[in-house]
C-alpha cells in the first residue's frame, strides 16, 4: 500500500513539474527578443505581407490567448509548424530522433560495458599499478572538454590522416546510388559514426569505471563475500558471479538516466560533427527563434527525463522500502 501511495505521489509531482516547465518555456520563448517572421522569410518582403504572416501564425494575439491555444494543441498532439522549415514539428522531430538515438544510445551502452569491465578489474587490483593507471585514465578522459576533444580527433583522424569523414551522417554518392543496398548504406552510417562515437566513448566510460570501482570496493567488504572465500571459491568466481552483479546496480541506474538525458542529442557533439539529430536541431531552432520546434524539443527532453527519474525512483522504492516514507 505504501508503494502505491508513493508512486501516486511521485506521478502527481511529475505532472506538476512538467506543467511548470511547459509554462516557463512558453514564456521564455515568447518574451525573448527577436522577430521570428523576419528570420523565416525574404527580408525584402513588404510590411503588409509580414503582417499577414504574423496573423496566420497567431503571433498577433495576446500572450495569454497564445498560451491557451498552445495548451489545447499540446494535449491534442499538435505542435504546429516550424517557422524555419515550414513543416509540421512532429515530422521534423521524428526524422531527427532516430539519428540521435542511434549515436548516443550506442555510445552509452558501449561506454557502460567497457567501464564496468575495467572498473571491476581496477577494484580487484586496488592499490596496484593496474588500478592507478585505470583510475588516472578515467579521470583524465572524463574531465576533458568535449568540443576540444572532438576537434582534436577531427584534425588528427579526419584531416591529417583522412581515415574518417569529419562531418555529416551519410555520403551522398552512396545513398543516391540506386544499386546501393541496405548493408552498404548501414556501413556508410557506421563509418560516419566512428569519430563522434569515439569522442562520446572517451568522455563517458571513465564515469562508469569510477562508479563500478567504488561500488565494487564496498561490495567486497560484505559478509557474503567473506563467506564465499571461506567456502574456497575461486577469486575469479567471487569477483564475476558474486561481487560484480550487486556492485553494478549503481551503474545500471546511471545508464538509465544517461539514456534519458541523451535524448537531447548532446548539442555540442552534434554541432561539432554536423550530426543531424535533436541536439543540433534544438540549437538551430533557438538561434532562429523557431518557437514551435524549440518548444517541442525542450518538452520532449523534459518529459523523457522526468519519466526516467520516476522509473528509477519507483525501482529504488521497490528495492528499499525506507524510501517510500
Amino acid at each position: 500500500m505504501e508503494l502505491r501511495r508513493y508512486i501516486a505521489r511521485r506521478m502527481i509531482q511529475v505532472v506538476i513539474i512538467f506543467f511548470l516547465i511547459l509554462t516557463v518555456l512558453f514564456l521564455l520563448f515568447r518574451l525573448a527578443p527577436g522577430d521570428p517572421v523576419s528570420m523565416m522569410v525574404d527580408p525584402d518582403m513588404t510590411h503588409e505581407d509580414a503582417e499577414i504572416l504574423i496573423v496566420q501564425l497567431g503571433l498577433d494575439k495576446p500572450i495569454g490567448v497564445q498560451y491557451l491555444i498552445y495548451l489545447k494543441n499540446f494535449f491534442t498532439g499538435d505542435f504546429g509548424y516550424s517557422f524555419h522549415y515550414g513543416e509540421p514539428v512532429v515530422d521534423i522531430i521524428w526524422n531527427r530522433l532516430p539519428n540521435t538515438i542511434l549515436l548516443f544510445t550506442t555510445s552509452i551502452i558501449l561506454s557502460a560495458f567497457v567501464g564496468v569491465f575495467l572498473g571491476k578489474i581496477a577494484s580487484w587490483h586496488k592499490g596496484k599499478k593496474t588500478d592507478s593507471l585505470m583510475t588516472i585514465g578515467a579521470l583524465v578522459t572524463h574531465t576533458l572538454f568535449l568540443p576540444w576533444l572532438a576537434l582534436i580527433l577531427i584534425w588528427v583522424f579526419g584531416y591529417k590522416f583522412g581515415w574518417f569523414p569529419i562531418n555529416g551522417m551519410i555520403s551522398e554518392e552512396v545513398w543516391l546510388d540506386p544499386e546501393a543496398g541496405f548493408i552498404t548504406k548501414a556501413l556508410d552510417v557506421m563509418y560516419h559514426m566512428v569519430l563522434p562515437l569515439f569522442t562520446l566513448f572517451l568522455i563517458h566510460f571513465g564515469a562508469y569505471l569510477l562508479i563500478m570501482r567504488s561500488s565494487m570496493l564496498e561490495t567486497l567488504k560484505e559478509d557474503y563475500i567473506l563467506t564465499a572465500r571461506a567456502k574456497g571459491l575461486e577469486e575469479k568466481v567471487i569477483r564475476d558471479h558474486h561481487a560484480a552483479p550487486n556492485a553494478a546496480l549503481p551503474v545500471v541506474t546511471s545508464v538509465g538516466l544517461s539514456l534519458a538525458f541523451s535524448i537531447n542529442g548532446g548539442a555540442l557533439t552534434e554541432t561539432v560533427f554536423t550530426w543531424p539529430g535533436i541536439g543540433r536541431e534544438l540549437v538551430s531552432s533557438v538561434s532562429q527563434n523557431d518557437y514551435p520546434l524549440a518548444l517541442a524539443c525542450f518538452l520532449m527532453i523534459a518529459g523523457v527525463v522526468l519519466v526516467s527519474n520516476l522509473v528509477v525512483d519507483v525501482l529504488y522504492a521497490y528495492l528499499d522500502p525506507r524510501i517510500r516514507y
